[in-house]
C-alpha cells in the first residue's frame, strides 16, 4: 500500500462537474492499494497520516501533525500508485490489488482515520475524478508498507 501525501491549504475533488469531498488545510492523500496488502497495513498507514509531523511549528519547524493543527484529511483512491513503469512504455497495474479488495481497504484506511477524530473528505472510488490543490509549500511525503 502506498500513499502520497501532499499538505494543502485547499484541495477538493470532484466527479461529473460535483464536488464530493473539499478540505481546507491538512493533507492530500492519494492512495494506491496492492495485491497482498491487509487491513493491518491500511491501520498501519492510516496512522503514519494522522501522526506525521508535517506541519510547522512557531519556529518553522516541521514539528507539528495534522491533529495538532486541527486539519483534515482529502482521501483520494489512486491504483495507478502501485503501477509498474520499469519495462516498456505503458505501465503495468498487475501489483494493483482487485477492485473489491482495494475498495475495502480503501475504507478500511478512511475508517481508521476518522477514528482518530480527524475530519476527513473523500473522493468516489473508481470514478473518474478531477483533483483540485493549493499546495503548502510544497511539502509532500510518500508512505509504503508491502505486505512482505
Amino acid at each position: 500500500m502506498k500513499a502520497v501525501l501532499q499538505r494543502v491549504l485547499t484541495s477538493r475533488v470532484e466527479v461529473a462537474d460535483e464536488i464530493v469531498g473539499e478540505i481546507k488545510h491538512g493533507w492530500l492523500v492519494l492512495l494506491g492499494v496492492g495485491k497482498g496488502d491487509t487491513a493491518e497495513i491500511a491501520q498501519y498507514l492510516a496512522d503514519r497520516c494522522v501522526k506525521l509531523r508535517g506541519f510547522s511549528d512557531e519556529q518553522g519547524k516541521m514539528n507539528l501533525s495534522v491533529q495538532d493543527v486541527g486539519g483534515s484529511i482529502l482521501i483520494v483512491s489512486q491504483f495507478t500508485l502501485v503501477a509498474d513503469c520499469i519495462r516498456g512504455r505503458r505501465p503495468s497495474f498487475d501489483a494493483a490489488a482487485p477492485p473489491v479488495l482495494a475498495n475495502e481497504l480503501y475504507e478500511t484506511f478512511c475508517e481508521c482515520i476518522r477514528a482518530t477524530g480527524v475530519p476527513v473528505a473523500t473522493g468516489v472510488f473508481q470514478a473518474d475524478m478531477k483533483v483540485t490543490l493549493t499546495n503548502d509549500g510544497p511539502v509532500t511525503f510518500i508512505i509504503e508498507k508491502n505486505a512482505c
